[in-house]
């Protein structure tokens, strides 16, 4: 079975981490099955470890085991992924802090099933959508003392260019732009208000179509770029005591990124040698940040790169 991994960024917990990894493993599918493949993982999910072993090993060599902050098996529903994975992260979008979901594995590991799913039936739903749901659920929700806007952005990140996935010139390339109090930010990026899950739901169809995707050995419609689908939830509220509205805005960054691996195994040549040249460099960058955000004695966090 192939295991993807998915990271979420949030604020510190009580034990202070703000990175958490959780892996989740596929099934077989039912080529590997046709194919006699066997699984050579195993998951506990009480310690969160998995083990692996090397098939072409003897008996005698122990498997390889590797603890992480909660890991799944093939068995694991989308509801109790999202309610055990996700749900925190969106809880603390709507207090007003950041938050970023993103997938990560090689191509044919579940990834966009684990981000997207299927939109029927609803069991079969992935993150996006539930966190969809749930942003609009708490808002429901909120006292009449509390006034909000949501608004979304979907951009694209292909061989190193950044796209704007929901303007009407797609194919333009975007600038990077960095500013003391905002940080890096995308110039020009187009911002849609959304009123509900149904509006923010047409807003990720549009992007969807502009997406880059194209056919490698190891899937028909391996997507060939990262994106990133921000929603921004801006709450307003006031007081008896005060006259002056508080405002407090989160973040939910919802990143679907491109397969990373190997380029032999995919059959790259020409175009989608150069794309997975350009993934596999803007993965080392994105380790690179995890890396020094969790290694307390860096200074520096490589945002840029």
């Amino acid at each position: 079975g192939a295991a993807g991994r998915f990271s979420l960024n949030m604020p510190p917990s009580k034990d202070g981490e703000c990175v958490k990894v959780v892996v989740r493993c596929r099934p077989l599918s039912q080529k590997e099955v046709d194919e006699g493949r066997q699984r050579i993982v195993d998951v506990d999910n009480k310690t969160g470890m998995m083990s692996v072993k090397n098939p072409k090993a003897g008996s005698s060599e122990p498997p390889k085991s590797y603890t992480f902050d909660s890991v799944y098996d093939w068995n694991i529903e989308q509801s109790k992924l999202y309610e055990d994975a996700a749900a925190p992260i969106v809880d603390n979008v709507m207090e007003g802090y950041n938050g970023t979901i993103f997938a990560y594995g090689q191509t044919g590991t579940g990834k966009t099933h684990t981000m997207e799913g299927r939109q029927s039936p609803e069991e079969l739903q992935g993150i996006i959508p539930r966190s969809f749901r749930h942003v609009f659920d708490s808002i429901s929700g909120l006292g009449n003392d509390k006034e909000y806007l949501v608004r979304a952005s979907f951009l694209e990140i292909y061989n190193e260019d950044v796209r704007d996935l929901l303007s009407k010139t797609p194919d333009n390339k975007l600038e990077l732009k960095e500013t003391v109090d905002s940080g890096v930010y995308v110039k020009d990026l187009t911002s849609f208000v959304v009123k509900g899950v149904q509006e923010i739901n047409n807003v990720l169809a549009v992007g969807k179509k502009n997406r880059t995707v194209g056919a490698t050995l190891m899937n028909q419609d391996s997507s060939r770029s990262h994106s990133i689908f921000t929603v921004t939830v801006e709450t307003s509220s006031t007081t008896a005591e005060e006259a002056e509205a508080h405002i407090r805005v989160g973040k939910l960054n919802l990143v679907d990124l491109a397969g990373s691996e190997r380029q032999s195994k995919t059959g790259a040549t020409g175009d989608r040698l150069k794309e997975a040249t350009k993934i596999n460099l803007s993965l080392s960058a994105l380790g690179n940040v995890i890396s020094a955000l969790v290694d307390n004695k860096t200074g520096h966090i490589p945002y840029r790169d």
